[in-house]
C-alpha cells in the first residue's frame, strides 16, 4: 500500500486504507478503534506498542 506514511494519524490511515487494519492487528495494534489511538500517529502507536516502525512501514509497503 502506498501513501502511508508513519507521521499520519491511525483515524487518516484507516479512513484512507481500510485494508491496512489486518497488517496492523497482527503486528500487535489491536486497539484501531479506540478513541486516543485514532489521534495518534503511526510512528507514536508503534512506540507505544513496542513495534519497530521501519518492519510495519516495511510489511504496509509490501501490501
Amino acid at each position: 500500500m502506498t501513501g502511508i506514511t508513519k507521521d499520519m494519524t491511525m483515524g487518516e490511515i484507516i479512513q484512507k486504507e481500510p485494508d491496512v487494519i489486518p497488517i496492523l492487528m497482527s503486528a500487535g495494534m489491536h486497539c484501531i478503534g479506540c478513541p486516543s489511538s485514532i489521534g495518534e500517529s503511526l510512528e507514536m502507536a508503534a512506540a507505544v506498542h513496542g513495534i519497530d516502525i521501519d518492519e510495519l512501514m516495511q510489511a504496509i509497503e509490501q501490501a
